[in-house]
């Protein structure tokens, strides 16, 4: 989550069982930046660093948690309005996935066409495969479900055709306090791509409804930041 995730935050929950860990998300170019700026500016916690510093940082951060967890994979959750700053930080020594960011929702970045606005994009395919096509690690797409006028299993399946590793999905359904997993299900049957499955996660039984969709994975921030973890993750 932007602010929190930060290597020292993850070399500290990784012992709870976590076998990968994401740091972000990032800003990489001078849009994004500018608006992750002005989301501080109204006290928003998030990560807020310059062009000439950004791609060092994320470098440093790989290193300080692979120091520690080598044997955990480390993902960066980036976001910008061109694809080569994902393809730069796609080439970091040790980095094992690059995820671009089509999820966050801020009014700022959903200006400048980036976050679940990149989902309207009628480039999301080829922006994606340029992606793929040119960095030294595994992509993942983050996006979050049911945006209004997006068919999701749609996107997942364009997600799918750029070559995508992974597809992590915010199963957000509107003006319900759980995960859609009727929809988590309908894309892990429709496409073969490695789902990651995100949303209210929060106790056993919903891991365990997750689970059930079919996906390859799940991923957890809210409890864990929040305190509230009080389940073993390597059990599933």
């Amino acid at each position: 989550m932007a602010g929190i995730s930060n290597s020292e935050f993850l070399n500290k929950v990784i012992p709870y069982g976590f076998d990968v860990a994401t740091l972000g998300g990032y800003s990489l170019d001078t849009p994004t930046i500018e608006a992750s700026r002005k989301i501080v500016e109204r006290g928003r916690k998030e990560f807020d660093f310059p062009l000439n510093e950004i791609f060092s940082h994320i470098e440093n951060e790989v290193a300080s948690i692979k120091k520690v967890h080598n044997d955990v994979k480390v993902s960066a959750n980036v976001r910008a309005t061109i694809p080569q700053p994902i393809i730069e930080v796609g080439k970091i020594k040790d980095l094992d996935i690059v995820e671009i960011n089509c999820h966050c929702r801020q009014e700022e970045i959903v200006a400048i066409g980036c976050g679940q606005e990149m989902l309207k994009r009628h480039d999301l395919e080829d922006f994606i495969s340029e992606v793929v096509d040119n960095v030294d690690c595994e992509v993942s797409v983050k996006i979050r479900a049911n945006v209004d006028g997006i068919d999701t299993l749609k996107v997942a399946e364009q997600i799918e055709n750029a070559g995508a590793d992974y597809l992590h999905i915010d199963a957000m359904k509107k003006d319900v306090f759980d995960a859609d997993y009727n929809l988590v299900k309908e894309i892990c049957d429709g496409t073969k791509i490695k789902v990651i499955g995100n949303n209210s996660l929060n106790c056993e039984a919903n891991v365990e409804k997750m689970i059930k969709t079919g996906v390859y994975g799940f991923s957890i921030a809210r409890a864990v930041i929040s305190g509230n973890l009080n389940f073993n993750i390597s059990q599933f």
